[in-house]
């Protein structure tokens, strides 16, 4: 695991932590489980970090109320706003909205701009850019709610269905991965029933999966590949599911582990990086993110996704592969903050 670097020297700033309003951290971790503490570890971390680099840090819960951020911006006048935000009103894709309504008020903020966001968090689309783009990425099909399932001939089985527009995995599982017409109706039900949102069908790339953290504006920085390894899987699909991100005993019954990626075939690392380097670009991504790869057996990489703000939990894949990269949590954070303070939005022009 990174160690976070000591006795580093920082100009105090005023730092603003936006954070969902169930996830303000304590000033400690003492007395709280482990489960407890999973919930709301990213906000702790960075809340903690920046206030042992010596800034003047404050988290403030946003859930549906702007102007709380713009009393907090008005009367408080900080330097950034460092955004961990994932949802604004319970709905995952209006955090760009958030980010638009900071740059309304003039207010220099962390992570991705609002274009990238959008562009990023609809799935559908992105893939019809990376297409665009002759970017490798599986062949995939969307099937709007209320629409009936027809399956699609352009598609091989198996195939995994998946939120358009949701993140950190909400709505995948096994039982995502599918091998028939029925299974596929079945599947594409269950996410316009509960999880409220269009179905994203690809088809399942059989291989390693892989991960690219990749950190910039305009000058960017790739971080070594990391890898998501089940060392007791057996027979499990591969596939980063709801449970196998955030269920500690599942975790640890499949022996879910990350690491830099080893033995990849000659060439590949270069080819993944820049592939990972024309998705950011072609995405109009900013500050920082993390581009999923499926690696296939015929030596081809397929990018998946692309995650703007991606988790910035420490001892977690982005800040592990950047601590790899040379970059300590510390100076990981203080990158961030320099990269938002610096962002040539649009009302600085």
């Amino acid at each position: 695991m990174a160690k976070k670097a000591k006795r580093k020297e920082f100009k105090k700033l005023r730092v603003v932590v936006l954070v969902h309003a169930d996830l303000v951290p304590p000033d400690s971790l003492e007395g709280y489980t482990d489960k407890q503490i999973q919930e709301w570890k990213t906000e702790y971390d960075v809340v903690a970090t920046l206030r042992e680099m010596g800034h003047d840090v404050r988290p403030l819960g946003v859930w549906d109320d702007l102007g709380k951020i713009r009393k907090e911006v008005e009367e408080w006048q900080p330097h950034v706003a460092f955004n961990l935000l994932e949802e604004f009103h319970g709905v995952a894709v209006y955090d760009q909205h958030v980010v638009s309504y900071l740059e309304l008020l003039r207010q220099p903020y962390t992570g991705c701009n609002p274009r990238g966001l959008l562009l990023a968090h609809d799935k559908a689309l992105s893939k019809q850019i990376l297409a665009y783009h002759r970017i490798h990425t599986p062949k995939f099909n969307v099937y709007p709610m209320r629409r009936r399932v027809i399956p699609s001939k352009r598609l091989s089985y198996p195939l995994v269905v998946k939120s358009v527009s949701e993140e950190a995995s909400y709505g995948i599982s096994q039982a995502s991965i599918v091998t028939s017409d029925e299974k596929l109706k079945d599947r594409v039900e269950f996410i316009h029933e509960n999880v409220q949102s269009d179905a994203l069908v690809e088809e399942y790339i059989e291989g390693r999966e892989l991960y690219v953290g990749i950190i910039g504006n305009q000058r960017l920085q790739t971080f070594p590949i990391w890898e998501l390894k089940f060392t007791k899987g057996g027979d499990v699909p591969l596939i980063a599911t709801a449970k196998v991100k955030w269920d500690y005993e599942y975790q640890a019954k499949l022996g879910v582990m990350t690491q830099a990626a080893k033995d990849l075939p000659d060439g590949a690392e270069n080819a993944i990086l820049k592939q990972c380097l024309r998705t950011y670009k072609a995405l109009f991504l900013t500050g920082y993110a993390r581009i999923d790869l499926r690696l296939g057996a015929d030596g081809r990489a397929y990018v998946l996704e692309a995650n703007p703000n991606p988790n910035l939990s420490y001892g977690e894949d982005f800040a592990e592969s950047a601590h790899a990269a040379g970059l300590e949590y510390d100076a990981l954070l203080h990158r961030l903050i320099t990269l938002g303070r610096n962002y040539k939005a649009a009302w600085r022009t």
